[in-house]
């Protein structure tokens, strides 16, 4: 709920944030690509007046997880009206049956979880039918499951290769702009650099290898809330951050209009909701 003073609050958030941002960037090696880091306000569950405020504090990223939440907050009129050079990120699970209606978001900038070969074919196919008169390609970005977990989604990493390879020849309306990883929750980096993070850097490497590509035109979106500083000394170029420049979510009637998840899908769901209390 928007609230008076919450103008300040979020202004406040942002530069913080980003001052973060900066001094990760300084702490970083040099041996990496000179990349400066994109930081993706995620906006989940907050209404479009704080999305409007943060446009207005100078931020342009934003990312949202569900496809229906996406479409309402991007076809809002005065987000429209007040925003008019705002660049969404779609950073949650896309299923094959939502991606027409993704794609036809308003400033839809970047899809960060497409997971699979036949995800891909998808996109590239609805992108060229829905935007035949336009030439742009559609950026996205190769989720990679780096923790193994079978709660997460995302591709194995040994597919990784392969997947890029049939991506960039055979997917021509659309453009791999890099790898994504969620990676699992809660690791203490006060006792080894993020496994998961290595393991997307490595995959990186081998794509960059095989495919003949400079490092720089592999992003690398790794990074929230609670461990963007991390990811970005690492090498990350995106970060996902939504709590600290929006404060807590609310979930006030998930419980009542939410079915309940098969078994098989329990255990998804579950991990689903506490990744997405860290964004």
């Amino acid at each position: 709920m928007w609230r008076v003073g919450m103008s300040e609050e979020i202004g406040k958030a942002l530069q913080s944030a980003m001052d973060r941002v900066n001094q990760a960037v300084a702490r970083r090696s040099k041996a990496l690509p000179a990349l400066p880091p994109r930081l993706v306000a995620v906006s989940k569950t907050k209404p479009p007046e704080m999305v409007i405020e943060a446009y207005k504090q100078g931020q342009r990223n934003f990312g949202e997880n569900y496809v229906n939440e996406l479409v309402d907050k991007a076809s809002n009129t005065e987000i429209l009206q007040s925003c008019p050079e705002i660049e969404w990120h779609f950073i949650g699970h896309l299923q094959k049956n939502n991606v027409n209606k993704l794609l036809g978001v308003p400033h839809l900038f970047m899809v960060e979880t497409v997971d699979s070969a036949k995800l891909a074919d998808k996109v590239n196919s609805s992108w060229q039918r829905l935007r035949a008169a336009s030439s742009q390609r559609l950026r996205i970005m190769l989720q990679i499951n780096t923790s193994g977990e079978q709660s997460k989604h995302g591709l194995p990493p040994e597919e990784t290769v392969n997947t890029v390879k049939h991506i960039v020849s055979q997917c021509t309306a659309l453009h791999f702009s890099g790898l994504m990883t969620i990676g699992r929750s809660g690791f203490d980096l006060s006792q080894a650099q993020n496994p998961d993070f290595q393991m997307l850097l490595s995959q990186r490497k081998k794509v960059c290898d095989n495919l003949n590509l400079p490092m720089e035109d592999v992003e690398l979106s790794m990074g929230m809330s609670n461990d963007f500083e991390h990811a970005i000394e690492v090498g990350a170029t995106n970060v996902r951050v939504g709590s600290l420049i929006f404060g807590n979510r609310d979930y006030p009637n998930s419980a009542a209009n939410t079915p309940s998840p098969s078994p098989e899908k329990r255990s998804k769901v579950l991990t689903e909701e506490v990744w997405s209390a860290t964004l």
